[in-house]
């Protein structure tokens, strides 16, 4: 995944009132300005400019970073910030990849919310892209963000914590929950996605459990194979 970066500076649009998506190159930040604070989910590859100067040059108030899981194309800024949130089953995931030294970590609970003045967010644990993967749904805002859980690109399920049980579980809390949002905010690829997208992974899913999906050679070099169907898929 990291070949297919290009090395572009950081690019933040405004995609809606108080809220940017910030490119880095294969994968995406977001921004969330409440009245008394900032959310910024997930913090990139790092290396193609401050992310940190970038988001203050967005917003004055103070800003809590949130990964939706430890991937290094998820935490690469997070050095720049005093302290990183995550849920409590990505904190090893986290320091395996980023080292003791850094940010100061903070633990998320499933079913705690984020609330930064006007605007709030719960934290949903869905795991099975990696142990401690989390969703965060915005039920006033009727959007939710889902990290690499949900996206119109095949989701990386091979390697180590990927477990695609639990993935298909995690699916299915989405799939109870899609009255309330109308938008879904991935970290790669197309944005945003209708809640329809849920329903396409989930297909796929049962196609692939059944094994009557045929295996393909991914696009670029890597330990897998890659599983289509109807505009869903995997890499396994």
């Amino acid at each position: 995944m990291l070949e297919m970066m290009n090395n572009q500076p950081l690019k933040a649009e405004k995609i809606r009132e108080d809220t940017y998506r910030i490119e880095d190159n294969f994968v995406r930040c977001l921004l969330f300005i409440g009245t008394e604070r900032a959310l910024l989910v997930d913090a990139g590859f790092g290396g193609n400019g401050s992310l940190k100067q970038l988001v203050g040059s967005l917003t004055d108030k103070p800003v809590q970073l949130v990964i939706t899981h430890a991937d290094p194309d998820h935490i690469g800024a997070a050095v720049e910030f005093d302290t990183v949130y995550m849920h409590k089953d990505e904190v090893a995931r986290y320091i395996g990849a980023a080292g003791e030294k850094g940010p100061a970590i903070r633990t998320l609970e499933d079913g705690e919310v984020i609330d930064i003045g006007g605007r709030s967010f719960e934290v949903l644990l869905v795991p099975g892209h990696t142990r401690g993967s989390i969703a965060l749904l915005d039920r006033t805002g009727r959007i939710i963000v889902t990290g690499d859980l949900v996206s119109a690109m095949p989701i990386f399920l091979f390697g180590e914590d990927r477990d695609f049980d639990a993935y298909v579980a995690s699916m299915e809390r989405l799939s109870l929950l899609k009255t309330e949002f109308d938008e879904i905010y991935p970290s790669h690829g197309d944005l945003p996605l209708s809640p329809g997208q849920i329903d396409r992974l989930l297909a796929a899913a049962e196609k692939q459990r059944a094994g009557e999906l045929t295996p393909q050679e991914p696009p670029f070099p890597m330990p897998a194979k890659m599983y289509l169907y109807e505009g869903a898929g995997f890499y396994i």
